[in-house]
């Protein structure tokens, strides 16, 4: 983004950093700082819940990738990423059979009673890395949209946010992300609706043209689409920060907040995806998202866009914090349960984070993509454990954890560029064609090693 107001920018991000600030809540309570409660003991509401779930999941990232995805595969690159947006159905669905049927108090709870310590170590190596990840990830973003003016002026940005958004975090803890989360929403929704509409009424945009643009049925788009279609069952599983929102409001709240969130998130990813297919179908999808978008919007979008993805980075973020002062405090007891040693985990998420942006890789796929693989091994637990309600022998769950973990592991060295042994044995070239191959493989392993290590009810025992 080159002709990119810099200026204009700072300003804007000045005051959306006062904003939030303000309006991020002085929690007093453990339960205000690790479940969002206010001071009197309320959970939030449908509409906080709702606008919360929604910015969390629209990352910057996000928004990047599905513009990235329709850019070079057109719609099918968007639907794909879309897809994944259905997690909210299986999220709800798992959330609610956890607390209602399992009277699980959170995931590890579940897992540790089904599981022992091995279940839940499996599982929170997981998710800290997710965590991680997503710090590393938002962060690059906001770096990318500061790349215009120097890698200098892109690190104190990267570290400007991370600092903003962690002091508001460690103010008010998930209470804070939720509060302020409902703001940086309605903020986004209008900068992504202004976006669509200058799209839509664009001379050069033919809806005609964004429907075809994935005319051949063997295009990595349609192959991504069938990968998420795999995933979605256990992707959001791995993600605390969903997990957490499924855990803290009445039945009907949360249910309701999961079907809210699944149409206005999926509709959000739609519309801004439509940017990069209109982009690829001008510029023949060759070269670069932003680079191509900005000639065809001009710069007052362009600084839009930027607004908008520095917001959903915002508002990622500080969900992360607190989801990572619960892993660490609460749900992993590693330190005393005060706000405190939450604070102390949220500085620690925000240092590694900004760690791994400022001395590892600068490739925003490469720190995401094997998340979604590494989760495939709580697909067995959600089928036979959560849904079914059967036992099934620990090392069925080690067994399934190994292949996931491998299988990511393979997949990162393979579009990496350092081995080709998936194509080798199989002849597929393209990454995606890989990845569809490692999620079969991972979910057919940790079936067939749970079905095996099915325990024989005793007899009258009902489901648990």
């Amino acid at each position: 983004m080159e002709t990119l107001n810099i200026p204009a920018l700072t300003l804007i991000i000045l005051g959306l950093a006062v904003a939030s600030v303000a309006v991020a809540p002085r929690v007093r309570t453990v339960d205000g700082f690790f479940r969002g409660w206010t001071d009197s003991g309320q959970p939030p509401g449908v509409l906080t819940l709702t606008l919360s779930q929604v910015t969390t999941w629209i990352f910057a990232r996000s928004l990047l990738n599905a513009g990235i995805l329709g850019y070079v595969f057109g719609i099918a690159g968007v639907l794909a990423y879309t897809a994944y947006y259905g997690s909210f159905l299986t999220g709800w669905l798992i959330t609610d059979r956890l607390r209602f049927r399992h009277g699980a108090t959170s995931v590890q709870a579940f897992l540790f009673q089904r599981f022992g310590r091995t279940g839940t170590w499996c599982f929170n190596v997981l998710i800290s890395l997710r965590l991680l990840s997503e710090v590393f990830a938002n962060l690059l973003v906001i770096g990318i949209v500061f790349a215009a003016a120097g890698d200098q002026a892109g690190n104190l940005a990267m570290v400007a946010v991370a600092a903003v958004t962690l002091v508001y975090s460690a103010v008010g803890g998930l209470r804070a992300s939720l509060r302020t989360d409902a703001l940086q929403m309605a903020l986004l929704g209008v900068a992504l609706l202004v976006l669509l509409v200058m799209t839509l009424v664009h001379p050069q945009f033919s809806s005609g043209a964004v429907v075809v643009s994935s005319p051949e049925l063997t295009s990595p788009g349609w192959i991504l689409l069938a990968v998420a279609l795999l995933q979605v069952l256990s992707y959001p599983l791995h993600d605390p920060v969903m997990m957490d929102r499924g855990f803290i409001a009445d039945r009907q709240t949360t249910r309701r907040s999961f079907l809210h969130a699944f149409w206005l998130s999926s509709l959000c990813i739609l519309a801004f995806g439509l940017l990069g297919v209109f982009a690829g179908l001008n510029d023949g999808g060759e070269g670069d998202f932003l680079a191509a978008l900005e000639p065809l919007l001009g710069g007052g979008a362009m600084l839009i866009l930027a607004v908008a993805l520095v917001l959903s980075a915002a508002s990622t973020m500080d969900s992360v914090y607190s989801s990572t002062a619960k892993l660490v405090v609460v749900d992993m007891g590693l330190a005393r349960r005060s706000t405190l040693w939450g604070r102390v985990a949220m500085v620690a998420a925000a240092v590694g984070g900004l760690l791994l942006v400022l001395v590892g890789t600068d490739d925003l796929f490469a720190a995401v993509a094997v998340s979604g693989t590494a989760s495939l091994f709580l697909a067995p637990v959600i089928v036979f454990s959560i849904l079914l309600g059967r036992d099934v022998a620990r090392w069925s769950l080690l067994v399934t954890f190994a292949l996931a973990m491998g299988g990511s592991f393979l997949y990162f060295l393979e579009d990496s560029g350092y081995v080709g042994w998936i194509g080798a044995l199989t002849g597929v070239e393209h990454s995606y064609s890989k990845l569809l191959v490692v999620t079969v493989a991972i979910l057919v392993g940790g079936m067939a090693a749970f079905a095996l290590g099915l325990r024989r009810r005793a007899p009258g025992k009902g489901e648990a």
